[in-house]
């Protein structure tokens, strides 16, 4: 466990004694403080607020404004109205709460107090506002954030809205590269398509308490290859990459990769941008193979050092389907497979002819159907070598999505020698990642000017993948995901929602 994770751990155990000791004073049963969300019911009752306030806390982002409003509140009902006491319930609450809920010298005061206080309502709102704007801010950078499954890359492990806690002290919370910006938006101001950022102040990259990942973490990231993209997020951004549409213009016009570029760029122009590494888009994969490891797949099947890997506890794959008749999308929503022809976003099957189908799913799925009269056969898709593959060979290399490699990740402090090959696997991660000038010669390397024939990496990398193993966009198409791109781990899921609450999986954590 690293250091900066047993301090929050402490920090929020003390929270909960301080507010144990609150309740007590209050004439609130103790133990109901020990309770996540329904301590803060217990408050809002307390206090005689609106019970909206409490459903306000629900909201992804803002529901963390809305959570220290009422923490505010609450301390004020024990007769504490200065700046002071709502500074140490924004940053100091495991030390402040403790204080209050067992010093002999505080005693809850009531409504009674909150009334008679001759704050005019401008001055609440403006303390409560700036001080949970300060508090949520700092809480998100470096505590924890709260995020929502966007697309079905890690079916079934995450589903498509499932909001998620990530624990930005996992890894070590990471200080921002661009420390001046709009709070709670991450790279664009909503309404605007411009920067919410300034980047005349920049900080290198900097982590405190930093614990490497480990395999088989579930970890948000920032996409890798998003430092450059073509500003249009309905038909590009980190759907279809900018150095993705390079190699399409290189294959499909048979040019180099500079020609190719500069047509690029000729063509989009003001439209193409580059964004720091905190604010690149946000992805959420598994890390399958750590700095150091050497990965392939035979069949599927996920090699580490040469060693078979598990499957994930809860993973898809695409199967072909032959049925002697149209399978009934009632009948497959209620063996778990998803099937609505008219959202094809929630959709794990794909009608292929009238008696063809193709099918993402679970072992388990794969058995159930099986069962089904209509359904003659199952096989597992088969996929062609694909040239959109790290490291981008030829398609003669007849690397797939189930036949890959091998690929050693890179590792701090180790050093390769510069070959053909390996400039073809390691030259982001040499120029890009790690900021150095690399240039080819009359056949001979230089980096940062002079000439050499090894390099030996500065950060570690890792290697992430989606459980949905033939629906992610991950790490087999776009490389290396280098530390310094690491935001944190997903450990929680507190809410869910699909035409209504998934109650089967809130609060339940993520493996």
């Amino acid at each position: 466990m690293s250091i900066g994770l047993l301090l929050f751990i402490i920090a929020v155990i003390l929270w909960h004694i301080g507010l144990y000791g609150m309740f007590k004073k209050a004439g609130i049963e103790p133990w109901k403080a020990l309770i996540p969300l329904y301590n803060t019911w217990c408050m809002v009752e307390k206090m005689q607020l609106k019970k909206i306030w409490f459903f306000l806390q629900l909201i992804p982002v803002a529901g963390q404004f809305i959570t220290i409003w009422i923490c505010i509140k609450f301390v004020e009902h024990f007769g504490k109205f200065s700046v002071l006491a709502h500074a140490a319930t924004v940053f100091i609450p495991f030390i402040y709460f403790p204080y209050l809920g067992f010093s002999k010298n505080v005693k809850y005061a009531g409504t009674t107090a909150v009334s008679n206080y001759k704050k005019s309502g401008v001055r609440e709102w403006v303390d409560a506002a700036v001080f949970a704007i300060v508090a949520a801010t700092l809480i998100r950078t470096f505590v924890f954030e709260a995020y929502v499954i966007p697309t079905p890359s890690m079916e079934k492990t995450l589903l498509v809205n499932d909001y998620l806690f990530v624990s930005k002290f996992a890894y070590g919370p990471r200080i921002p590269n661009t420390p001046i910006a709009m709070p709670f938006v991450h790279h664009t101001l909503p309404g605007a398509n411009t920067k919410s950022y300034v980047e005349w102040i920049y900080i290198p990259y900097t982590r405190w308490f930093a614990t490497p990942v480990k395999r088989n973490d579930v970890v948000v990231f920032n996409f890798p290859v998003n430092d450059t993209l073509i500003n249009d997020e309905e038909n590009f951004g980190s759907k279809i990459t900018y150095y993705e549409v390079i190699r399409q213009r290189m294959h499909a016009e048979n040019i180099s990769e500079d020609e190719a570029r500069a047509r690029v760029v000729d063509q989009y122009g003001d439209m193409i941008i580059t964004r720091p590494v905190d604010k690149r888009e946000n992805f959420i994969k598994r890390c399958v193979a750590v700095a150091g490891d050497t990965i392939e797949i035979k069949n599927r099947v996920l090699y580490i050092n040469n060693v078979a890997q598990a499957f994930p506890p809860v993973h898809e794959f695409k199967y072909m389907v032959t049925t002697s008749g149209t399978l009934d999308p009632d009948e497959l929503n209620t063996m778990g497979i998803q099937f609505n022809p008219d959202d094809q976003n929630k959709n794990q099957v794909y009608q292929v002819q009238n008696t063809l189908y193709e099918i993402s799913m679970t072992d388990a799925e794969v058995e159930k159907l099986k069962k089904l009269p209509a359904v003659k056969n199952i096989v597992p898709e088969p996929f062609a070598a694909d040239p959109q593959l790290f490291p981008y060979y030829n398609a003669t290399n007849n690397w797939t999505v189930d036949n890959y490699g091998p690929v050693w990740i890179p590792k701090k402090g180790a050093t390769i020698q510069l070959t053909p090959d390996n400039i073809i696997r390691y030259k982001r991660s040499i120029a890009v990642y790690e900021a150095n000038k690399f240039e080819e010669r009359n056949g001979q390397y230089f980096i940062n000017g002079k000439a050499a024939t090894t390099y030996t990496f500065k950060m570690d990398y890792y290697w992430l993948m989606g459980d949905n193993r033939h629906n992610s966009l991950d790490s087999r198409f776009w490389g290396f995901v280098p530390e310094d791109h690491v935001v944190g781990k997903a450990s929680l899921i507190w809410f869910s929602w699909d035409h209504g609450p998934r109650w089967s999986r809130i609060f339940r954590a993520i493996k």
